[in-house]
């Protein structure tokens, strides 16, 4: 099966912390790529789980994911993404 989603990447302190968005799931590492490598691996845990526990596909469809054919899901397309200013009064 064949997912696509979005993974964004930050820094907090001395790691990196990756995140999918359109999953809800994150993960962190020492460099971008162990923070990377690492959200694979808990995506592909979370996707093994939810399939063997039959929610995948509802989960999936939730999160506005897209099947296209029998093994291959489309994440939602951004319209926007931009970062905004917030004035704390």
């Amino acid at each position: 099966m064949e997912i696509n989603f979005t993974t964004q990447i930050w820094k907090e302190g001395k790691m990196y912390v990756s995140y999918s968005p359109e999953l809800d799931i994150s993960s962190c590492g020492k460099t971008v790529e162990k923070a990377k490598k690492n959200l694979l691996e808990a995506v592909g845990a979370f996707l093994e789980e939810t399939k063997k526990m039959g929610t995948l596909n509802e989960i999936l469809k939730e999160g506005g994911f897209v099947k296209e054919g029998q093994r291959r899901w489309r994440a939602p397309e951004w319209i926007s993404l931009e970062r905004e200013v917030a004035l704390i009064p």
